[in-house]
């Protein structure tokens, strides 16, 4: 134990860094980055033998912050009342060790310059990312380059990236955000000491950070026999070639809180905000299998499914359910869509919202080919031709009767 911990000690002094360095990595000069040292902005840090991962990090940190405009009056004043908090040496250890240019990436990778701006753009990488990529960085590429060889198409593999970049970014900021919202102002609002709240963050980390990314892997996987088997019932359901590449058929709802605006200036944001989440939480707990949140704006929510039959059958039961106000409004539409960026684009996706957006409180509102799927258990009413936002036809509505469905 004691030689693991003797070579854990030697390596983490071998991945500092000489004050030169790591002034260039921050983008300061060497006389600012000991100014600031000076002035006890790095006390949380040992930069006496060099600078760590969570150093540099920080020093970056400084840099946005008098971009921005920020005194180091101001900063010190931050740091000093547990305000600002240091980074953790593993959540960026990218910050040291050996970096590549783009041209030293493409040359291991064998993937063209071009192709890997391309990569980092669709991830969602700062463009000065290209001249600074870690370890790390190019064995992600070496994977993209095995996909690349495999004959997985281009369109497709960035898309993937892109999807990927965009779920990785919200589950960082949102870890990020909670823990700053119940663990970081809550000890700043009960007066604990700087060094404490420096302490405590750390353990949190420590603790936490090791249990991610076996979750999301797990997840991961579990998700993907999820769609794989919709995918398998979907082809045997579809017609081949019933629609255009990159295309699908699937129903389409949203649902919404109706008078959600005046609720949020009659109880609060908090208040508005707790009724949301439990409204989402609903709807997520109700759906049947086969159909998901694709995504919530506000306090709408997308539905997705390849089964119109069984998503009208869980919004007319949603709506029986619902008793407590704002009630739900929903709308539903069945049509092609086009599948892009894990996200459904087109004329029917409007189509739907705009339906939606003509429901009244308590109401289920769909169009005829909703009406074609559905079961015989269900009777509908004819609101007639209506002529809906942003469309040059009018569209066919019915309105769902509940109380003949139950």
């Amino acid at each position: 134990m004691d030689d693991e911990q003797s070579s854990e000690d030697q390596r983490g002094v071998s991945e500092r860094l000489a004050g030169a360095e790591a002034a260039e990595r921050a983008g300061v000069s060497l006389s600012t980055l000991r100014r600031w040292v000076a002035l006890g902005l790095f006390s949380k840090h040992d930069v006496g033998q060099g600078w760590g991962p969570s150093a540099i990090a920080q020093a970056r940190s400084l840099v946005k912050l008098r971009e921005r405009g920020y005194s180091i009056g101001q900063i010190q004043e931050a740091i000093d009342e547990g305000r600002i908090v240091g980074y953790a040496d593993e959540l960026v250890a990218e910050m040291v060790g050996e970096r590549f240019t783009l041209k030293e990436v493409a040359k291991q990778t064998k993937l063209k310059p071009e192709v890997i701006e391309e990569l980092i753009a669709a991830i969602g990488l700062p463009s000065g990312a290209t001249e600074d990529l870690g370890a790390e960085d190019v064995e992600m590429f070496r994977h993209f380059a095995t996909a690349v060889e495999s004959g997985f198409p281009r369109d497709a593999l960035l898309q993937t990236v892109r999807v990927y970049g965009q779920a990785i970014s919200k589950i960082a900021d949102a870890e990020v955000r909670l823990v700053h919202l119940h663990v970081h102002e809550p000890l700043l609002r009960d007066g604990v000491s700087s060094e404490l709240i420096a302490e405590q963050m750390d353990e949190i980390t420590e603790e936490l950070l090791p249990l991610f990314s076996p979750v999301i892997d797990h997840l991961h996987r579990r998700f993907l026999n999820h769609f794989v088997e919709q995918d398998i019932v979907g082809h045997m359901e579809s017609e081949v070639g019933g629609g255009e590449i990159g295309q699908v058929r699937v129903a389409i709802a949203f649902a919404d809180l109706a008078g959600y605006t005046q609720l949020t200036e009659e109880v609060g944001d908090e208040e508005a905000a707790g009724i949301v989440e439990r409204f989402v939480a609903n709807v997520n707990q109700s759906l049947p299998d086969e159909a998901r949140i694709l995504k919530t704006i506000g306090d709408e929510v997308m539905i997705v499914s390849p089964d119109a039959a069984s998503l009208i059958d869980w919004a007319v039961g949603f709506q029986f359910l619902s008793s407590e106000r704002p009630l739900p409004r929903i709308g539903i539409h069945v049509g092609n869509v086009v599948f892009r960026d894990g996200d459904y684009f087109g004329r029917e996706v409007n189509l739907a919202a705009r339906v939606a957006a003509r429901a009244a409180a308590g109401e289920v509102l769909v169009t005829w080919p909703v009406v074609e799927m559905a079961g015989k258990h269900l009777e509908f009413e004819r609101i007639g031709e209506v002529q809906l936002k942003g469309f040059n036809r009018a569209t066919e509505l019915f309105l769902v009767d509940s109380a003949g469905g139950n």
